[in-house]
């Protein structure tokens, strides 16, 4: 894995991992549980994504994916809100969306995967891990019914692969693109959009 890759896999891993145990919490899971849904919510998608691509999982070989986790599980308690999600919370969820889907979709493209498997790959490192956390929480998953998170990644995945397509600096992709996904999530959560529902 890159460098650049690597760095912001560990930062999404830190931001979902603050997320999920702030999730623990306020289900009155015990310290078990919590890291836990902290280890599922940070890890599940970069598994799944490196599975996917053939490869081994990132945190095999890499400590460095635990000790993110178990900053963020510390952080998350120390942190004095007892609210369901406070706006702190909601900020670094939609921050390690955008770096999520970032790294995977630059990972992605690195293992040579052709760019529409490459943004496919970047959207389930961005939403897998909430996914299955939410399940884990018995809390409805936001993924299936607000705040088009996975709308906004998808925008974000797209981006980078055109970005990718006309030669542009990763760097710059980065910015860019992690600058949709977080755009696109603040924009419909100030404005409550949502996408079109069956009736």
């Amino acid at each position: 894995m890159g460098s650049l890759a690597f760095t912001l896999d560990l930062i999404a891993t830190f931001a979902f991992a603050v997320v999920g145990a702030r999730i623990a919490i306020n289900r009155n899971m015990d310290y078990a549980g919590i890291i836990l849904i902290a280890l599922v919510a940070s890890l599940t998608g970069g598994t799944l994504r490196n599975i996917f691509l053939g490869i081994a999982p990132s945190w095999l070989n890499k400590y460095q994916y635990f000790l993110a986790v178990i900053v963020a599980v510390f952080f998350a308690i120390a942190a004095p809100t007892r609210k369901p999600i406070g706006a702190l919370i909601l900020s670094i969820d939609t921050f390690g969306l955008a770096v999520a889907v970032v790294s995977g979709t630059q990972f992605a493209i690195e293992k040579d995967a052709p760019l529409y498997s490459a943004a496919l790959l970047g959207i389930t490192t961005a939403v897998a891990g909430g996914l299955l956390r939410d399940v884990l929480c018995q809390v409805e998953p936001i993924l299936l019914h607000r705040e088009t998170i996975g709308t906004s990644s998808a925008l974000g995945a797209l981006t980078y692969i055109a970005l990718e397509a006309l030669s542009v600096s990763n760097s710059i992709s980065a910015v860019i693109s992690g600058a949709v996904v977080i755009a696109v999530r603040a924009l419909s959560i100030r404005l409550d959009l949502h996408l079109p529902r069956a009736k």
